[in-house]
């Protein structure tokens, strides 16, 4: 395979257009994990609130949500969900790419609820104990629930939030039938352009494969660290 040939490439535009796609594919990743790792600890805590009506808003989001696949949320969100905006919010988001924020908004609200399920085991594997010792030493909940259950909650979740982590990742490429140019969107582009599937498939292929192996040996090298002991 000469995939770098220039008679080829045009002088490496088609090669820039393929890392264009993975730096997109690591963004949407990584701005989307820091709205769903907030969003899964709040419904996460809803979900184990003793108040039932907020645990029942916690799980009909939850349901609501992930029960829908996660397509048809970037279908929702890219085109129903501007018809819905004042006509001056439409514009700034079409001014914005919006298919990267329709992107980032469906893949963190899909991302977000499953993490709330790990978060929620999490916060389960916690031993009631601890929350009792900071409410004796004068803790409102809140407060409590802040700063003893969640942190240790989190610490518990770490490998399976690393899982959801790697699977965010690949819910990337599904941002290509919106128009986001990730690295599927750009492989699609390159052989279009080329006709050199393998090459540009390949790439991308290859490219999915070590990002979630990076990933995934991340979770494995915590877990080995910090291995999860029995309450």
């Amino acid at each position: 395979m000469h995939f770098f040939d220039p008679a080829i490439l045009q002088s490496g535009q088609y090669h820039d257009w393929l890392v264009q796609g993975l730096i997109l594919s690591l963004q949407l990743t990584a701005v989307s994990f820091a709205f769903a790792l907030p969003l899964g600890a709040l419904l996460a805590v809803m979900r184990t609130s003793t108040f039932a009506p907020l645990r029942a808003i916690g799980a009909t989001i939850v349901e609501a949500i992930r029960n829908v696949p996660l397509l048809a949320h970037l279908l929702f969100w890219y085109f129903a969900f501007p018809e819905l905006l004042p006509e001056a919010a439409r514009e700034v988001l079409y001014a914005n790419n919006p298919e990267a924020v329709c992107a980032v908004i469906a893949l963190s609200l899909y991302s977000g609820v499953h993490m709330a399920e790990d978060i929620r085991s999490g916060i389960r594997a916690v031993p009631p104990t601890q929350l009792e010792a900071a409410r004796s030493l004068g803790l409102g909940r809140a407060a409590s629930v802040r700063l003893v259950l969640l942190p240790q909650a989190l610490r518990a979740s770490v490998p399976p939030l690393l899982s959801q982590t790697v699977n965010l990742w690949k819910d990337t490429s599904v941002a290509t039938v919106i128009g986001a140019a990730e690295m599927m969107y750009q492989a699609a582009r390159v052989e279009t352009a080329t006709f050199r599937s393998v090459e540009a498939f390949t790439f991308a292929t290859l490219a999915y494969l070590t990002v979630s192996l990076l990933i995934s040996g991340a979770a494995h090298l915590y877990g080995r660290r910090y291995p999860v002991r029995p309450a």
